[in-house]
């Protein structure tokens, strides 16, 4: 886990995670939020719908997101205080994806501005986005000897 306070961050600095999204994935998220739109966990319904398929929650691709901001860019300690998302394009079972956070502003009070995206594992930009994040000031974790 890493943590980076206010003060150490500087524009251009990047985090990212790469995971591929199971089937497993997509029901464990179905069954936690209550969301078991057919768009996501019927098949056979999906195969009559505009993606031929199912897709994945959108939300948890977000999640992707929130991992990164608060395990590796910030990192720990990190609070949201705000995320605009658009979602560009489908992602679908056992896609790998690729979600990052680079720091485009210092801001005010302590907030740190971030791009936050996620790309599939062809490059292909699915969801692209803004969030305001307040980073620790000083350092929690203590680094063991």
């Amino acid at each position: 886990m890493v943590e980076n306070i206010y003060s150490e961050l500087k524009v251009g600095d990047k985090g990212y995670i790469e995971k591929t999204i199971t089937e497993t994935d997509v029901y464990l998220y179905a069954g936690i939020t209550g969301d078991f739109s057919w768009l996501h966990v019927n098949e056979e319904r999906a195969r009559r719908g505009h993606f031929k398929t199912r897709i994945v929650h959108g939300m948890l691709l977000a999640g992707l997101i929130s991992n990164v901001v608060g395990n590796q860019m910030p990192g720990a300690g990190t609070i949201y205080e705000s995320q605009n998302l658009r979602f560009l394009k489908p992602c679908f079972i056992n896609d790998t994806i690729k979600a990052q956070t680079e720091v485009i502003e210092l801001m005010e009070k302590g907030r740190v501005k971030l791009k936050t995206t996620c790309h599939n594992q062809r490059g292909e930009l699915l969801v692209d986005g803004e969030a305001v994040v307040i980073p620790p000031r000083k350092h929690v974790i203590k680094e063991t000897e």
